[in-house]
């Protein structure tokens, strides 16, 4: 008589696994807050993944984890990944992805992505309600995912950041991640810790590395912070839709010669109301090394990478997003940077920053400088022997993040210079899907290399090292 008693399920370690790309759609945001932290849903992707990986940084941890799903999630979003060329009066891929679905609110603790609730768990309705919201192996029997592994595939790939402040709220969404998965897969939790391995980078793996350990009960191990960056940069580029670019009639008119550069053949200098652009997306993409990646954290890192992807940091600078973050938290009463940067939404920098037509009084013709262009960052802040004036905290944060970017901006491109690299990718937490800072970064790298090089972004510009730490496991070779 057949044994028909089905084993306790087991939870295979990801080995020697390749995530398959084709198809791979980003989803629409939830939430302004959610922009560069879409998931990015692999419909071809069969084989199990059981690890969480973590990238610590000065100001923010970023989370990456896959979450198994039969179905798409229900809020794949065409637009989000279909990108124009049209002109648009708001310069940001967050305008062009518009979600069908209603919006969570900011801080509402669930996530429609499979990050807090994992999609299609509880959902009677597939017959298949065990499935891993981590997936550790996936399946409630060995035997139904043997069965069922070739007509499967399917699940996202999420991100989530913190933070490093409250790292203690990035150790706890962890813990109920793992938590959750198990009581899914009806695994103890000691099973469930025994298939999942934490892979930590930047320099947080260091310093909270005993903190991960002692409070997860998991494996934890720790990756070079610059390895990671570079292959999650390879990785990340070869989704369609994730790399976008700002383009304008200048640079048009540049891949087109027989047309004339700017006006009268003379370029606009970076300047407080940069023209607008529309934002075009790299539909099929294609590894495109050699490259200068400038990863902007809470500092700065310039990163060369050659076309055998071998990679050297070749600059940098102190002034990244913890300076702005820092500096705005002194100045203005905002206390977190998305409130920062609608502070600089809604400012006027002229206001705080002395221009060209301060000094002038009109263009200076013969240098190409226009009337609007900034002569000296917060130059109208300091009056000798006058009352001081106050400034709006609106103004002071569109000032200091001009001041920043255009600074960062200048940097890239005289090492993209000095390299002869035509790829200038911008990456980084401190960028956010933000349309004041790619326009400032676009218009610097623009108006430098007269033309002849172009600022591209990322989608998930803040999620490099995490990515990178989570490719790197995956791709290892299991006889290492």
């Amino acid at each position: 008589m057949p044994n028909n008693t089905l084993s306790s399920p087991s939870l295979p370690s990801a080995k020697v696994i390749h995530v398959d790309t084709r198809g791979a759609v980003i989803l629409s945001e939830e939430s302004p807050e959610t922009r560069d932290s879409r998931g990015i849903y692999l419909p071809n992707h069969i084989e199990p993944v059981s690890h969480i990986a973590v990238d610590v940084g000065g100001s923010l941890a970023k989370v990456v984890y896959f979450t198994r799903s039969p179905d798409p999630p229900s809020s794949p979003s065409v637009v989000a990944t279909a990108g124009s060329s049209i002109p648009s009066t708001i310069s940001t891929p967050r305008s062009l992805s518009p979600s069908n679905e209603p919006a969570s609110p900011s801080g509402s603790g669930i996530k429609m992505n499979g990050a807090l609730t994992p999609l299609v768990l509880d959902t009677p309705h597939h017959g298949l309600s065990s499935l891993s919201g981590l997936d550790s192996g996936g399946l409630l029997r060995d035997s139904m995912l043997r069965r069922t592994s070739q007509h499967f595939p399917g699940g996202s790939l999420n991100f989530e950041r913190f933070e490093t402040d409250n790292i203690h709220e990035c150790v706890d969404f962890i813990q109920e991640l793992i938590e959750r998965s198990a009581e899914v897969n009806d695994v103890s939790i000691e099973d469930m810790r025994k298939g999942v391995k934490i892979m930590a980078t930047g320099g947080g793996a260091h310093r909270f590395y005993e903190l991960f350990k002692d409070k997860l009960h998991v494996e934890v191990r720790r990756e070079d912070e610059m390895e990671c960056l570079i292959e999650g940069l390879k990785f990340i580029t070869l989704i369609p839709d994730e790399v976008y670019y700002f383009s304008d009639e200048l640079i048009q008119s540049v891949s087109h010669p027989a047309a004339k550069n700017g006006v009268d053949g003379v370029f606009e200098r970076p300047s407080p109301n940069p023209p607008t652009y529309a934002v075009s997306f790299e539909r099929h993409p294609t590894p495109q090394l050699p490259c200068l990646l400038v990863n902007i954290g809470s500092g700065v890192s310039i990163i060369k990478v050659d076309e055998d992807g071998k990679f050297e940091r070749v600059s940098g600078t102190s002034l990244g997003g913890g300076t702005l973050w820092g500096l705005l938290s002194l100045l203005t009463p905002a206390t977190t940077f998305d409130e920062m940067l609608t502070f600089s939404d809604n400012g006027d920098n002229a206001s705080v920053d002395m221009l060209v037509g301060d000094i002038y009084g009109q263009d200076y013709s013969k240098l190409g400088l226009k009337s609007t262009m900034i002569a000296s960052s917060f130059g109208k802040v300091f009056k000798k022997g006058g009352e001081k004036t106050k400034f709006s905290p609106e103004d002071i944060s569109r000032s200091l993040l001009y001041a920043v970017s255009n600074n960062i901006g200048q940097i890239a491109y005289m090492n993209a210079e000095k390299y002869n690299l035509e790829r200038i990718y911008f990456g980084g937490c401190f960028i956010r899907g933000h349309a004041a800072t790619i326009t400032t970064l676009s218009y610097a790298i623009r108006f430098w290399s007269k033309g002849t090089k172009r600022a591209l972004f990322l989608r998930h510009e803040g999620f490099l090292g995490s990515i990178g730490a989570w490719i790197k496991h995956i791709n290892e070779d299991v006889d290492d």
